[in-house]
């Protein structure tokens, strides 16, 4: 079955209405529609509308609670700790920006530990609104508890770590920024998601079963008996996936991977530059377009091909889906449409 095409503006404000029935104040319920739409967008399923039926969840079971944006709970000027109270991480997230830019305009640079926040969903987005602000940014993530285990060590097949992200931001003088975002494993536990939903194979390399055989079935990861995913590179990746979840975990205070602990949600480590405090902003951004042509003039492998930078192809989903529309599965929109006919809202209309 073909996917549907939703408008953005009408999927925002039906994802908004959903939490908002939910019991969330209509401007957090529209923080948390924008974000999740905003990866939609930019072609990044894993972290868009298909969380909605299991944000619901999650806020029903009390792993994440409506309206709380996060406190600050330490402050030394340029370096501060927040405890996000397990709000809802589009909305705490936001509060870390705001933070953390603040401080960065102040001091010329800030870094910002965020622990205990809701999941705080596509963390490029997060770089992206940095970039806005003209800052530099480094964010790295991990997920506390066992909640959050599913990646493999390399040479091994069971789980133990979160698949932690990290993304890094640029802005550039000739168009949106430079954005890295990356998960430590060959993809996330969302990208698995989507395609058990869309009936799909999953990349070679990506998630071995429980015996440690790779496979390609999503429901290979998912179980009984549950698989893992595996780390990008090998060694490189897993030490990285570790090393994240200490910056994350341990750094913050809100704690690693434990098989001990129940935990929910994100922390995360959040660093924000001021690039005019140091060479100057004009020179990193016109360093930052010089860059990105320069590693696109490059002889592709194939006739035809295009050398593409971080941040590139996520720009051009995102124009190309504001014109055309959203696609969403079959099955991801029964589960949204559920989700919605449980909490009294209308249905999306087609």
């Amino acid at each position: 079955m073909s996917d549907i095409l939703v408008p953005a503006e009408a999927l925002t404000a039906h994802v908004a209405a959903i939490f908002a029935a939910a019991g969330n104040a209509p401007a957090n319920a529209h923080a948390i529609a924008t974000h999740l739409v905003s990866s939609n967008l930019a072609g990044h399923e894993s972290h868009g509308v298909i969380r909605v039926p299991l944000y619901l969840d999650w806020q029903r079971a009390g792993r994440v609670v409506p309206d709380r944006a996060g406190r600050v709970v330490a402050d030394s000027g340029a370096l501060v700790t927040i405890d996000g109270e397990f709000g809802y991480g589009q909305v705490v997230g936001e509060t870390v920006v705001a933070e953390g830019a603040a401080r960065a305009d102040r001091h010329g640079a800030a870094i910002v530990a965020l622990r205990h926040g809701g999941h705080l969903g596509r963390i490029g987005g997060w770089a992206e609104r940095a970039a806005e602000r003209g800052l530099v940014s480094l964010f790295f993530v991990n997920s506390p508890g066992r909640g959050g285990i599913q990646v493999a060590p390399a040479g091994g097949r069971e789980r133990r770590l979160a698949p932690n992200p990290l993304a890094i931001g640029v802005p550039r003088s000739d168009g949106p920024p430079l954005v890295l975002d990356i998960t430590t494993s060959v993809v996330p536990e969302g990208k698995v998601r989507v395609a058990l939903n869309r009936g799909a194979e999953l990349p070679e390399g990506a998630v071995v079963d429980s015996e440690g055989r790779p496979s390609r079935d999503p429901r290979a990861y998912y179980g009984p008996p549950a698989g893992a995913l595996l780390p990008i590179a090998a060694h490189k990746g897993a030490g990285l996936c570790m090393m994240i979840d200490l910056l994350a975990g341990a750094l913050t205070g809100g704690g690693c991977s434990d098989p001990r602990v129940d935990g929910k949600g994100n922390n995360m480590l959040a660093v924000f530059i001021a690039p005019e405090r140091l060479s100057g902003g004009e020179a990193l951004r016109d360093e930052a377009r010089d860059l990105a042509l320069w590693m696109k003039s490059a002889a592709p492998l194939r006739a035809g091909d295009e050398i593409l930078v971080p941040g590139e192809l996520e720009a051009r989903c995102r124009a190309a889906r504001v014109e055309r529309g959203v696609p969403l599965d079959g099955e991801t929109l029964r589960q949204i449409a559920a989700a919605a006919t449980a909490l009294g809202v209308a249905p999306l209309a087609a």
